[in-house]
């Protein structure tokens, strides 16, 4: 009798730690002061069930705590924030009103929209909105749009532009052209979208010959998508 009692109590125990349920303490064997057990009907491994035995007496109580990652445990708010809301817009340190007025470009062939970081004489930041409206999609390609990389390389030589049109380095709108590209890489395709943050950073500048060496990247999403080696003639000497 005393050994089927205590088989039964072992097959009671087993069935109760398989639904998720810690048996009493009142059992005849010991058991542990704390029981981990995953949770069976979980598929994220980031989610699961801790049950603790919390008595030295004879009492006993569950507890389960659930996890969901470590930003929502440090920051309970995180998970509540709509997507709309959770990404600022790129800075303007200079709008396209502001752009106007340095770069001589006009529609269809103005292809910076805001520069978001300016060092004038040395090196800028500026983005290009890429939209299915963009006149260039319709003929490259009608059934997969994709910014030309001629035009890419052209956005980040009027990003040069903005840095070389200024009175410390001798710029000049009227004298301003585009001299010469060299190691261009193109990495990815840009398509309607996108949007396209392009650096340009002055590298080399002879005065007395009005030529500007700089360097390019544009990227999108943190990925290089274009890069490249530019010169610039400033119209200068």
């Amino acid at each position: 009798m005393a050994t089927s009692a205590f088989a039964n109590s072992l097959l009671s125990s087993s069935s109760s730690l398989a639904h998720g349920v810690l048996p009493s303490t009142n059992n005849n064997f010991l058991l542990p002061s704390r029981v981990s057990v995953s949770n069976p009907r979980s598929q994220n491994p980031l989610l699961s069930a801790h049950f603790k035995l919390k008595d030295k007496t004879n009492s006993s109580s569950l507890i389960t705590f659930c996890s969901l990652g470590a930003a929502a445990a440090n920051d309970p708010k995180e998970e509540q924030i709509p997507i709309e809301l959770k990404y600022p817009a790129y800075p303007t340190v200079m709008d396209i009103n502001q752009i106007r007025e340095i770069l001589p470009h006009r529609f269809p062939f103005l292809l910076v929209d805001r520069v978001i970081e300016y060092n004038p004489g040395v090196s800028a930041v500026a983005i290009k909105n890429v939209t299915i409206n963009d006149n260039f999609f319709p003929g490259h390609f009608p059934e997969r749009p994709i910014m030309p990389g001629v035009l890419m390389v052209e956005a980040l030589a009027q990003v040069g532009g903005l840095v070389m049109l200024q009175p410390e380095v001798g710029g000049s709108r009227e004298n301003f052209f585009f001299a010469g590209i060299d190691k261009v890489r193109f990495r990815k395709p840009v398509i309607a979208g996108d949007t396209l943050v392009m650096r340009m950073t002055l590298i080399k500048l002879q005065k007395r010959f009005g030529i500007a060496k700089m360097e390019g990247k544009a990227y999108v999403g943190g990925e290089v998508v274009c890069e490249g080696e530019f010169l610039m003639a400033t119209g200068g000497g």
